[in-house]
């Protein structure tokens, strides 16, 4: 038996997406956790059909980066350019595409119709963080992934409570279109991805170094206090802990609301 027959074996059967016993059989093969063996059999030997990876070029994305573009410079790098970026972000983006040689960067922009019939003022990151994460990120997201079998993040389970129990492979359950998601880096602790970083002296985002571990979309990031959770300047004050992407949507995250009663903008 050659190894092109032995590795067609793992691979899941892709034209009926994938279902619990396909999910166990990933993650049982790749429990321990082994972020280039799972990124090679993902991207090399599609063992989750045709996958892209979603980055946010925030804090630590430059080591998921990194150790895709050592196996594919030409993977596709989804980045979605919500319009409330920090410039600061920008800017990183292009010089990691750049520092890695990565070839294949799509950016992905909300629809400009929707944005004038829902967000005409900008602002309703102030009064519903939810609607307008679903209007500039997950919806997107979604339209882009819409020819992918599988995205790749770069969550990590130190990251919040939230994240502590993923597994490696999951279901996507942004839009139930039936994707897997894959978390290659979700073992990996704070020390590991520090000295990723200084190993392979790969370029920083700048705003880590001002107190933003965590870095989204200007508005709705704020600065953390050094020992709390990396992802508590997030949407401060709300009860949200993530943008929509890597959460079940509900009715109440697309909906046309105006302002709620009592309400009084945040500027």
């Amino acid at each position: 038996m050659n190894s092109t027959t032995a590795r067609q074996r793992d691979i899941i059967g892709v034209e009926t997406r994938f279902g619990p016993d396909d999910l166990a059989a990933l993650n049982a093969r790749f429990a321990s956790g082994d972020a280039e063996a799972v990124l090679r059999a993902v991207l090399v030997e599609q063992v989750t059909g045709r996958a892209a990876l979603v980055s946010s070029f925030g804090a630590e994305s430059a080591v998921l980066l990194h150790l895709a573009s050592r196996i594919d410079k030409d993977v596709p790098v989804l980045f979605v350019d919500t319009g409330k970026h920090f410039a600061e972000t920008l800017a990183y983006r292009d010089r990691l595409v750049e520092h890695l040689g990565l070839t294949n960067l799509q950016i992905l922009s909300p629809d400009s119709d929707d944005l004038a019939r829902r967000d005409d003022s900008g602002l309703r990151w102030s009064y519903d963080p939810d609607g307008c994460c679903e209007m500039r990120k997950v919806i997107p997201l979604s339209r882009a992934l819409g020819s992918f079998d599988a995205s790749i993040t770069g969550r990590k389970a130190f990251q919040s409570v939230t994240r502590t129990d993923l597994p490696v492979f999951e279901p996507d359950q942004m839009d139930m279109a039936g994707r897997l998601k894959v978390n290659p880096l979700i073992g990996w602790s704070k020390e590991d991805i520090e000295a990723w970083l200084v190993l392979h002296a790969l370029p920083r985002h700048p705003l880590v170094d001002q107190g933003y571990p965590s870095i989204g979309c200007s508005p709705c990031t704020g600065k953390v206090t050094p020992g709390d959770d990396p992802r508590s300047g997030r949407w401060r004050g709300w009860d949200k802990v993530e943008c929509g992407i890597h959460a079940i949507r509900t009715d109440s995250t697309n909906n046309e609301q105006d302002l709620p009663p009592g309400f009084e903008p945040v500027f």
